[in-house]
């Protein structure tokens, strides 16, 4: 698996808005890869493992694979999506491949992690890779969590309704473009995958709405409801 000098995908140091005015972002952002240098993860406090009556292995059981090696879809892991928390210093490098070549062309999706990311693999995946990344777990899509009305600014990738609850947040204090969020529809970091996103200096506000998926935030000062 290639090492750290893999970068995310337009993991430019700028992630351009969608829709904004510049350079090269004329058709919705296409040159504005923005789910890469965004996925700061970290956790919120909700996504520390739960002890349950049988302790170590309950916690366990939701190790569906671990954080480095190349793992073949639907033989190594099945489509679905997953979660890695706790990553620190963004060396969490993980990416979507539509064959093993290796080649930039073959990349679906990927990411630079700090704290917590989801990931959506798809049964036409051909590979998944991970590397210096905590171990994955599988997502039940039906689980409820008790929504938090605060986060770190390097929280990372949080479920709207899960990990965090809907509304308006605040981020004050914000320097040289480097807070980055957005709001995503799915775990599978295209462009498409986008609802809005910003880099922001100074004071950031954005609504996180219910029916949002997920909820990304990078290099921020911490948000609290309003």
């Amino acid at each position: 698996m290639g090492m750290k000098s893999k970068i995310a995908l337009g993991a430019v140091v700028g992630i351009v808005v969608i829709g904004a005015v510049s350079a090269n972002s004329g058709d919705d952002g296409s040159s504005n890869s923005s789910d890469k240098g965004s996925s700061a993860s970290a956790d919120n406090g909700t996504s520390g493992k739960k002890k349950s009556d049988t302790g170590d292995k309950a916690e366990e059981k939701k190790v569906a694979f671990g954080g480095d090696g190349d793992f073949e879809v639907g033989s190594d892991i099945k489509p679905g999506t997953y979660r890695t928390t706790g990553n620190t210093d963004g060396m969490c490098y993980w990416e979507r491949a539509k064959d093993a070549s290796g080649e930039m062309d073959s990349l679906l999706a990927n990411d630079n992690v700090t704290g917590t990311s989801y990931v959506t693999v798809k049964g036409t995946d051909k590979l998944f890779s991970s590397s210096d990344c905590n171990d994955w777990e599988a997502v039940d899509e039906k689980a409820k969590g008790s929504p938090a009305t605060k986060m770190s600014g390097d929280a990372g990738m949080l479920k709207v309704g899960v990990d965090i609850a809907p509304g308006t947040y605040k981020s004050s204090g914000n320097t040289d473009d480097a807070c980055y969020w957005e709001r995503a529809k799915d775990a599978d970091h295209s462009i498409d995958s986008i609802i809005a996103n910003n880099n922001v200096s100074g004071t950031a506000v954005v609504t996180i709405a219910a029916s949002d998926a997920y909820f990304k935030t990078s290099g921020c000062q911490d948000w609290k409801k309003s």
